[in-house]
């Protein structure tokens, strides 16, 4: 999994130039689209909440656990429409801070660590996006991928009672991609082999599942999956729409741009940053099928 540092510059550092973009409590997580691109941005990720609501049974006085809360937009649907009591889980500091500022309660935590004792049990779990990261290259290369995200469902098995559901929005390798040894960051710039290595750059230390297959080899024996459905062509708008907003003028944003223009010059790691945001390969990784991406329920057996 990314050190600190990495999750720091990636969700702290980038911190104010996305809530400058997207808002206060902004969706860094693909919305949900179901082909009515006709739909704004919100519009999109609030029909993601909901749904993410009605699947878990979520109600009001409900303790839901939010693995992975980012900026809180989840924590403010499921809390402030539906009325549950939410606690929140990240590793950032900035997306801390800014939830703490907004009333969530929130800790800086390693949600694949958490247990009962710590926060108690819940009627429902949910994680968007965070999955993604559980799983490090050394660990794939060591053979430990599937390891790994059975030590998470077993953790969140815990948390829940018979019955309980999760919610799991994630990321995975589809049928186009490359083998690992095949990632190459001075390959051609339009290779699949260099998208793959500036992902790799783009998320320092995580390495995806291969498919939903992987996630649900998982869970056997502790959750059934209650529904799945691909979100791939929904991100791709949702990608679309962030980048709109990440060019809308705003004084304070292009100030902070401009602060970071020192380390392109000097930083051969941080120029590799600047060609994700000009690139945005993990769009083009959805539209070429070298990753997929999959919103699952699961059901505590």
């Amino acid at each position: 999994m990314a050190d600190q540092k990495d999750m720091d510059f990636t969700y702290s550092t980038i911190d104010e130039i996305f809530r400058l973009s997207m808002g206060e409590m902004g969706d860094f997580s693909g919305a949900m689209y179901n082909g009515d691109y006709s739909l704004t941005l919100e519009e999109a990720q609030r029909a993601k909440h909901r749904f993410i609501v009605e699947s878990l049974g979520i109600r009001e006085g409900s303790r839901v656990l939010d693995m992975g809360c980012g900026w809180g937009p989840f924590l403010n649907y499921a809390s402030r429409q539906a009325g549950a009591r939410c606690i929140g889980l990240t590793l950032s500091e900035g997306q801390f801070n800014a939830c703490r500022k907004n009333g969530f309660d929130v800790y800086l935590r390693d949600c694949r660590t958490v247990k009962p004792d710590d926060f108690g049990t819940f009627d429902a779990v949910a994680s968007l996006g965070a999955f993604e990261h559980f799983c490090s290259p050394e660990e794939y290369l060591a053979g430990r991928q599937e390891e790994v995200y059975r030590n998470f469902f077993k953790t969140v098995c815990d948390l829940l009672p018979a019955g309980g559901r999760f919610y799991l929005q994630t990321m995975v390798f589809s049928k186009n991609m490359v083998a690992h040894d095949q990632a190459d960051i001075n390959a051609e710039k339009t290779s699949d082999p260099y998208l793959v290595a500036l992902m790799m750059k783009q998320f320092p230390g995580s390495w995806l599942p291969y498919g939903p297959e992987m996630i649900t080899r998982a869970a056997d024996g502790l959750f059934r999956l209650a529904s799945q459905s691909s979100g791939r062509l929904d991100y791709i708008e949702t990608i679309s729409q962030w980048r709109k907003n990440f060019r809308k003028l705003n004084f304070r944003k292009y100030a902070l741009y401009l602060s970071l223009l020192p380390h392109y010059f000097t930083d051969k790691e941080f120029r590799h940053r600047v060609a994700v945001f000009r690139i945005n390969p993990n769009k083009i990784c959805f539209e070429r099928e070298i990753m997929d991406h999959y919103r699952m329920v699961f059901e505590k057996v």
